[in-house]
């Protein structure tokens, strides 16, 4: 099967003889079963031998000979990743992982006196050994629900949804390799969300199931109490409706009295903690002098989308490899539900530093994965109560509490029930537009009623301080 489309003609330059291979696997995987598309990969990349096509070998040569080794890289991965997105969109994961595995052949190590296949065999094995197969790695890791990469201790597969993010947000990056991190990231988001609203509901149905669902975080039954705590703040004192009214107060401010109002809003909803002083003390040090020249200027969204990264900077990682001193500081006293609440703040008035955040955290993860599980369980906590809190807010689902009426009024039931505090709220989750019909399908809500939350009852679901299990 020969296709003149993707012809190889002599003279090609390294841009056409790229172009030419692409043709061919963009071709091919589209109507090839994954096994045979594989053999075809195999055949060029790891045996160099003549394929179905008799143009990808010269233009394996041409990319050869231009004894580029960065370009040769460029070409094989958006190889891959073109074979990833197809399959992924076909849902034959198995054929992600056997991509990966193909690199796994010994050829590729066997020494060899052709000059062409040394320098080829010397590319693959760097290959092999960098950051670019790493990613793919993950991708197979995730598509076939590997948990741990081959090592035990690796508890960062948890948090793949943000691994993915600096590979979809780095433009040097084959488009193909960006589409493709996007949509897995996106998808098991998505599924985090959609176990996290299942578990909620089924988990204070007081129904005993054959099969019990199961917590999607790593928090134990601590999770329930931390949704009830995010959610609390409703009406007046919900975060969605304190960004909006930040927003509007600040229409007409220069920028140097943006950043003061900034530190404000932030720390508004937690100033009871005795860790927001300092947080908005260091934070308003920082924001003094970051882009002064601007202070008696009105502000404009770039602005404020700059100044909003590099509060995350400071919040998080200053340099892209470790966290930061404010960053230790605020989790090292178990204020873990303190920074969620202040990132999500930032981002509902700054919808754009969502992916800076991410891309943070992933530089943190990176970071903490050389430490055993056992040492780092503090940053454990705070991605989960972070993953959690972007999940309630995030685009496509809506949380609320409803107060279920004590239907028994005997002075005794009345008594426990006011000692069982949060006990007495179950969490109400639904799909915006369309509500999920099993969390619709608890009996146990027909009979209760939805409630405004007091300062008191909010004060009463502050988490912060605890240590999460």
């Amino acid at each position: 099967m020969e296709s003149n489309e993707y012809g190889a003609r002599p003279g090609l330059s390294l841009a056409q003889a790229q172009q030419v291979i692409y043709n061919f696997l963009l071709e091919i995987v589209k109507i090839w079963h994954p096994q045979d598309v594989l053999e075809e990969f195999r055949h060029l990349f790891v045996h160099h031998t003549d394929s179905v096509s008799s143009q990808t070998l010269p233009a394996l040569h041409v990319i050869l000979f231009a004894n580029n080794e960065l370009e040769f890289r460029n070409t094989i991965k958006r190889c891959c990743y073109i074979l990833v997105n197809n399959w992924e969109v076909a849902r034959q994961f198995d054929a992600i992982q056997d991509l990966v595995d193909l690199f796994s052949d010994p050829l590729i190590q066997r020494r060899t006196l052709s000059p062409t296949l040394k320098r080829l065999r010397h590319w693959l094995t760097r290959f092999l050994e960098s950051e670019d197969f790493e990613e793919l790695r993950l991708f197979a890791a995730r598509y076939t629900e590997e948990r741990t990469l081959n090592r035990p201790d690796d508890w960062t597969a948890r948090y793949t949804p943000y691994l993915l993010v600096p590979q979809y947000v780095n433009e040097n990056n084959p488009i193909e390799q960006r589409q493709a991190a996007r949509a897995l990231s996106r998808r098991l988001k998505d599924k985090f969300k959609f176990d996290l609203a299942m578990y909620t509901a089924h988990s204070q149905s007081g129904q005993t199931r054959d099969r019990p669902v199961a917590n999607p975080t790593a928090l134990g039954d601590s999770a329930l109490r931390l949704v009830k705590a995010i959610v609390a703040r409703r009406g007046e004192f919900s975060y969605k409706n304190l960004a909006h009214l930040f927003l509007e107060q600040i229409k007409e401010s220069s920028y140097g009295d943006f950043k003061k109002s900034l530190t404000r809003y932030l720390l508004y909803t937690v100033s009871n903690n005795p860790i927001s002083k300092q947080i908005q003390q260091q934070l308003d040090t920082r924001l003094v002098k970051l882009y002064e020249e601007f202070d008696y200027e009105p502000w404009d969204a770039s602005l404020m989308l700059r100044t909003s990264n590099r509060v995350v900077d400071y919040l998080m990682t200053e340099d892209q490899e470790q966290p930061s001193p404010l960053f230790s500081l605020v989790l090292s006293q178990g204020n873990a539900l303190t920074l969620a609440i202040i990132l999500l703040k930032l981002v509902l008035v700054s919808r754009q530093t969502l992916p800076y955040i991410e891309t943070r955290i992933a530089s943190l993860i990176r970071y903490y994965e050389q430490f055993p599980r056992s040492e780092c369980q503090w940053v454990i906590n705070f991605l989960e109560v972070f993953q959690i809190t972007f999940a309630i807010y995030g685009d496509n689902t809506e949380y609320n509490l409803v107060k279920v009426t004590q239907r028994d009024q005997r002075p005794e039931a009345l008594f426990l029930a006011e000692r069982q505090g949060l006990d007495a709220f179950r969490i109400f989750s639904q799909k915006l537009n369309q509500v999920h019909p099993s969390v619709l399908a608890r009996a146990d809500l027909a009979a209760g009623k939805e409630d405004h939350f007091s300062e008191e009852e909010i004060d009463e679901l502050n988490l912060d301080g605890q240590t999460w299990p």
